[in-house]
């Protein structure tokens, strides 16, 4: 039950996550953005590094302790997010070549990864999250049924399954045929550029769309030359484009109808 109880929590705190991820970069693109890595609305470091923050706080002595002060727990929280944030940046990249946040432009940062700042405002969360948060949901846990927990968790665990195995599926498919396509474009005439990426894009499904929407960038490949995996960068910025041209025109078209 204890097993089931912390993976409701991982998929409920990942859902708040991903309401405030999406909130916040929303409001800073002025336009809505449908963050996370994976299709469903979940941001699963939020949930881990929240469920982590719980069980460590409850069943380290030193950390339980009632007089653990509060610029201790600003340190672990904030060191805590950097090491998470670094290690997901890491396996994304490594695993499919590219980065869903980049925080090169930011100042005293590492490698991108993670920064200063965001670890700040991180650790300034973490203290909410471990002083408020935490026991108000802990509270909660007596007053539900144990089956509650076990039924919502296997719901939560096949729903979970069947978004990770969508996503990954989709994402190396996207992969596979940006490489294609890159590989068709050196062989096409630079005329034919812009037609050949529209008659691609609409080629790519909604989860796709999506996928490539949110990547900042696709990382360069150690096999690739220069010229290469720059042809690639500005491969994939022209899909983006193009994708957003299509998204405005749409807009305009349905606005249009309306007012007719």
């Amino acid at each position: 039950m204890v097993i089931a109880q912390y993976f409701v929590e991982l998929i409920f705190y990942s859902f708040l996550g991903w309401i405030w991820e999406s909130i916040y970069c929303s409001a800073k693109e002025k336009k809505w953005a449908d963050r996370g890595f994976l299709f469903g609305p979940i941001c699963p470091i939020y949930g881990s590094c929240v469920v982590v923050a719980s069980i460590a706080f409850r069943f380290i002595p030193w950390l339980s302790d009632q007089t653990f002060p509060v610029w201790g727990i600003f340190i672990v929280c904030a060191i805590g997010s950097a090491i998470a944030e670094f290690s997901t940046s890491w396996v994304l990249e490594k695993r499919f070549h590219a980065r869903w946040w980049d925080y090169s432009k930011v100042p005293l940062n590492l490698q991108g990864r993670i920064c200063l700042p965001v670890s700040v405002a991180f650790g300034i969360a973490g203290i909410l999250v471990v002083k408020y948060l935490i026991p108000y949901i802990n509270g909660l846990h007596s007053q539900i049924n144990p089956l509650f927990y076990e039924v919502t968790a296997i719901i939560f665990a096949m729903g979970f399954g069947a978004d990770f195995a969508l996503t990954e599926a989709s994402l190396s498919a996207l992969l596979k045929d940006v490489e294609r396509f890159h590989e068709e474009f050196n062989i096409q005439a630079q005329q034919n550029y812009e037609r050949v990426s529209r008659i691609f894009a609409t080629r790519l499904s909604f989860n796709q769309k999506r996928i490539l929407k949110n990547i900042v960038r696709l990382t360069a490949e150690k096999n690739k030359t220069l010229i290469q995996n720059a042809s690639k960068q500005a491969l994939v910025a022209n899909l983006k484009e193009i994708l957003r041209k299509e998204k405005q025109t749409y807009r305009s078209n349905r606005h249009e109808r309306n007012e007719n």
